[in-house]
């Protein structure tokens, strides 16, 4: 069982957790931050915003992320339709952790590359 970092009653909440995406672990920090305590809707039409370079964060378009971001909060909008839910009242709560890291193999005298992963934690909650 995955340990979340926020623990909401299950029978008004959805959990989506997206393990191992390459994204960068601080802008994933930063986009969750700014949609952690928003209703969906707002989150999705700043997340939005973001993508159509409307408004910043921080000065920058985190756009890779905000793709990964979006496409989880997708998913859990349409879990919590299926388990009969009221989308309009749903609250999220995001949070971003430090994944798997692994080098890619190279030969012994050559610089190695080391990818970074993070894993995204979405919960919407009904309120």
């Amino acid at each position: 069982m995955l340990k979340y970092a926020y623990n909401p009653n299950p029978k008004k909440s959805v959990k989506v957790y997206g393990r191992n995406m390459r994204i960068s672990t601080k802008h994933s920090v930063a986009v969750c931050r700014a949609i952690t305590g928003t209703t969906l809707a707002r989150a999705k039409r700043l997340l939005q915003n973001i993508l159509d370079e409307k408004v910043s964060l921080d000065g920058k378009y985190y756009t890779s992320t905000v793709n990964e971001v979006m496409g989880l909060l997708n998913v859990a909008e349409s879990n919590a339709e299926s388990k009969g839910l009221d989308t309009e009242k749903m609250v999220v709560h995001a949070s971003a952790h430090r994944g798997f890291n692994y080098r890619t193999p190279r030969r012994f005298k050559l610089a190695r590359r080391t990818a970074r992963m993070t894993n995204l934690q979405i919960v919407l909650e009904e309120r």
